[in-house]
This record gives C-alpha cells, sequence and structure tokens, in this order.
C-alpha cells in the first residue's frame, strides 16, 4: 500500500492516483469525478483535521472488484469516523445561519456507493466504493 506524507502538498498525488485508478477501471467521468471528490474530502479531513500540525502518513490503495471500483485510504490520526454525526443540511435555512462544518463529509459520502470505517490496530481505516455502471 503505497504511503504519502500527510500534507497538503501531498493530496495531488492521492488525485493523480484515484485519476489512475479510475482510468484503468473504465469508470464513466462522472463516476470517477465523484470517486476522486469524495477521496479528495476524506484525505483532506485526515490531513487538516486528523493530524493537525503534527507529522504523519496517509496510504492510499485501490482496485476493481467486478463492477465496484474501491480505495481504502489509512492512517494512524486521532480516530475518526466521518458518519459519525453526519446529517443533511437544512435546505430550508439561508446559507448564513447553517451550521458550519460537515458539508463537504455529507457531500463526499453521499456521492459514493459504499463506504466503512474502521479502527483497527490503531489506525483508521477508510474504504470507499463506487460501481462502475452507475447502479446502486
Amino acid at each position: 500500500m503505497p504511503r504519502i506524507p500527510a500534507s497538503l502538498e501531498s493530496l495531488d498525488e492521492v488525485a493523480g492516483y484515484i485519476r489512475a485508478l479510475a482510468d484503468r477501471a473504465g469508470l464513466p467521468a462522472a463516476r470517477a469525478h465523484r470517486l476522486r471528490l469524495a477521496a479528495d474530502e476524506l484525505a483532506t479531513n485526515i490531513v487538516v483535521h486528523g493530524y493537525r500540525d503534527t507529522q504523519g502518513e496517509l496510504a492510499v490503495e485501490g482496485g476493481v472488484d467486478g463492477e465496484t471500483v474501491w480505495v481504502r485510504l489509512e492512517d494512524d490520526a486521532r480516530p475518526f469516523d466521518p458518519r459519525d454525526g453526519l446529517q443533511a443540511p437544512d435546505q430550508d435555512l439561508p446559507v448564513s445561519c447553517r451550521r458550519i462544518g460537515g458539508l463537504g463529509v455529507y457531500l463526499a459520502l453521499t456521492a459514493l456507493d459504499g463506504y466503512t470505517y474502521e479502527r483497527v490496530a490503531g489506525r483508521n481505516i477508510s474504504t470507499l466504493r463506487i460501481r462502475r455502471d452507475g447502479a446502486k
């Protein structure tokens, strides 16, 4: 599993890895874009919120299982399940009155066809899944 420094500068490597995986899997452009946006959001949150100002590593791995493309992000930052407290934005409220935070994660996870989180041996393991054909 490729490991990269958990830094904002390394996020381009994550994006490049996801683009190459999507190309190799033959993902349609719209689905590839959704996978990349979700991976970008989650990787950014790991760097910015998980590690904060400390150094660490982010491991990225992906593959294709039949009609599903998957990406696994692993880190040893503080425990964090992005689904905790996840809620849809209240679109009836003006933007200025909506709660701050969580929208990016909400959009990332709802763009996917599947998401799992585990905390194993001191590591956060997030697995993102998207179907190649677009069916849910």
